[in-house]
């Protein structure tokens, strides 16, 4: 353990989406109520879900929140590994917040040693600074072809000194075979650091499901913790793929009384999470869609970020997308271009360097009269602007970019951006077509804003009216805290961390 007598606690997972992120977001917020000095942890990432931190470094964006329910600023160190994938076996490589270098799996992981001392270094430096660390594993901590290279799970875990939780997912099914396989299979001196195991996902009677507690904790050799019901009522922003629950190219049409939303599920989508509050908006239904359909009952369409932006135009353009999309544009629909889907809304796309993928220029859709240039240099911002309307409604963002957009003469931009990491500016952001049904912008997080997503979607429909209450991200995280430590033996989980339940 580092000096200091910092100590920590993680979170690791049976499986990739067991709920590790949500489960670590709820126990950041619990501790920080109960006045410890916590701070998230994630050796590395692989996401192409990322924000920017107060003083420009690029992050998972599950760390950002976690950050948010722990009440400390994010910082680069919480997250020192970020893998962002660019194709199929290769990946951009963040290390510590800025742009390191491109890398193939197999070169990625023919040595380690670099990402795990930077990582060791992150973990090194927050636990001389914070009283208390929730570190978050990274899929299975028990992948046995790649332990001795996974510097994520169980070495962090060591390194840290850490107790740890192990997180299995009773809605995908097999939950005994999850926990007892996973600790068969590790080595005994890992073994020994798992102090407890929580059952996440829960639907139905818990009170039948006691026997199974009781048999899991007589296989397993470690206390159940606790066995949390399914949660609705909050969501967190999913790592490395649309969440399992998000509705992906359905049978069905949008239901009636609703706003239909449809984004285009890219191979390389990124940052998808700018959508998650349209999934959460209870007047609005959303569909990714990955195949070519009939938009006919949809309102608004929604091209998401890409990390491979060419790549995925050209995806689009064999699929026959152009075609769904250009009937839509006809018949008046609303389209929403963010980051690289706005790239793909323009003229032309230029990437000369090669920054993601072959060197070349590709054309665009050409909604919008504006060219794109993919440059070396990362745009890596907070921001905030009014948008160029006669009501002038503020909004917030973020920016993460390799492009430059620049507009033709006579397309206006989608915003006056006034700050960006905390300065003031005065700039510009995207475009809009001349009768605004054609929206492009490169800030991120966009509809976050209650105010700019109800003017996008009232634009998109006129019958859309927004519930009467929306939960803020603080009553989110405070409600995500109270249903798991309603679940959760909270004498045991404090006397894992050092302290007496009773004196908080």
């Amino acid at each position: 353990m580092v000096n200091g007598g910092s100590k920590a606690i993680a979170v690791f997972g049976t499986a990739s989406d067991v709920g590790k992120s949500v489960i670590a977001t709820a126990l950041c917020r619990i501790f920080r109520d109960a006045g410890i000095d916590v701070a998230p942890y994630k050796a590395q990432n692989m996401s192409n879900n990322s924000g920017v931190t107060p003083d420009g470094f690029e992050i998972g964006r599950a760390q950002i929140a976690q950050a948010e329910a722990a009440r400390v600023v994010p910082t680069a160190d919480m997250n020192p590994v970020l893998l962002k994938p660019n194709s199929d076996t290769g990946a951009q490589v963040v290390l510590q917040g800025k742009v390191c270098s491109t890398e193939t799996a197999k070169g990625y992981f023919r040595d380690t040693s670099l990402w795990a001392a930077a990582a060791r270094e992150s973990l090194d430096r927050l636990m001389r600074r914070h009283e208390l660390l929730v570190i978050e594993g990274a899929g299975s901590c028990a992948e046995m072809n790649l332990y001795d290279r996974d510097f994520v799970n169980f070495r962090t875990a060591r390194a840290a000194g850490a107790s740890v939780v192990l997180v299995a997912d009773i809605d995908r099914g097999g939950v005994f075979a999850q926990v007892v396989g996973t600790l068969a299979v590790i080595p005994p001196e890992d073994r020994v650091l798992v102090k407890g195991v929580i059952v996440n996902r829960f639907r139905g009677d818990i009170e039948l499901f006691r026997d199974g507690v009781r048999m899991l904790e007589e296989m397993a050799g470690v206390p159940v913790l606790g066995v949390v019901p399914y949660f609705r009522g909050f969501s967190i922003d999913a790592e490395d793929a649309v969440p399992l629950a998000s509705i992906v190219d359905p049978a069905m049409e949008p239901a009636a009384g609703k706003t239909g939303v449809a984004a285009i599920y890219f191979p390389h989508i990124s940052n998808f999470t700018d959508l998650s509050p349209l999934e959460e908006d209870t007047a609005v239904e959303l569909h990714y869609l990955h195949y070519p359909r009939s938009l006919e009952n949809y309102s608004m369409l929604v091209l998401p970020g890409s990390k491979n932006v060419r790549g995925d135009l050209d995806w689009l353009l064999r699929l026959g997308w152009e075609e769904r999309i250009r009937e839509f544009r006809e018949r008046g629909g609303l389209i929403v271009g963010l980051c690289g889907g706005y790239q793909i809304l323009g003229r032309s796309i230029s990437d000369q360097l090669g920054v993601e993928g072959e060197p070349g220029t590709s054309a665009g859709l050409g909604l919008l009269d504006c060219d794109t240039v993919l440059e070396s240099e990362k745009c890596l911002c907070n921001a905030s602007g009014i948008l160029d309307d006669a009501d002038g409604v503020k909004c917030r963002g973020y920016e993460i970019h390799m492009g430059r957009t620049v507009l033709s003469q006579g397309l206006r931009p989608f915003m006056r951006v006034v700050t960006r990491n905390g300065s003031a500016v005065s700039d510009t952001d995207g475009a809009v077509s001349g009768d605004g049904k054609v929206i492009g912008t490169y800030f991120h997080g966009i509809f976050d804003e209650p105010q700019v997503r109800h003017r996008f979607l009232s634009l998109a429909d006129p019958e859309y009216r927004p519930a009467r209450h929306e939960h803020g991200i603080e009553e989110s995280y405070d409600r995500l805290a109270s249903h798991v430590a309603a679940h959760l033996d909270l004498e045991k989980l404090y006397s894992m961390i050092g302290k007496p339940f009773e004196s908080l």
